[in-house]
């Protein structure tokens, strides 16, 4: 499992709802998570590079009347596949986590940890 740090995943959760460009991605990611994560643009774009080197987003240029173009992402049909499979490693992952840390009772009174 990769949960060290997967931001593969946060991106790809980004881009779920909708097409977004490189701020919009950050912003949600940093407002989703009440500011822990956060993104530069040195983080972000090589990311997605290699993101749509493999299939899972797609970036299209978009051209508005205000200013230049600027690249959204979406999500592809196997980025939504990939999604779907790291959602469900983070599942498992975050269960065995918790089945450690909520139920280990480390009171220093008892000596050493045991089961609640």
């Amino acid at each position: 499992m990769r949960f060290k740090s997967d931001p593969e995943a946060l991106i790809l959760a980004a881009l779920a709802d909708g097409p977004k460009h490189g701020y919009g991605i950050v912003k949600q990611l940093k407002d989703g998570s009440s500011g822990l994560f956060k993104m530069n643009e040195g983080q972000l774009y090589p990311l997605l590079h290699r993101m749509q080197e493999s299939g899972w987003i797609k970036g299209e240029w978009e051209t508005t009347e205000t200013g230049p173009a600027r690249k959204t992402y979406v999500l592809t049909e196997s980025g939504r596949l990939e999604l779907e499979k790291r959602r469900q490693e983070w599942a498992k992952f975050s269960s065995a986590v918790s089945g450690v840390i909520l139920t280990v009772n480390t009171d220093p009174r008892l000596g050493e940890a045991q089961r609640g």
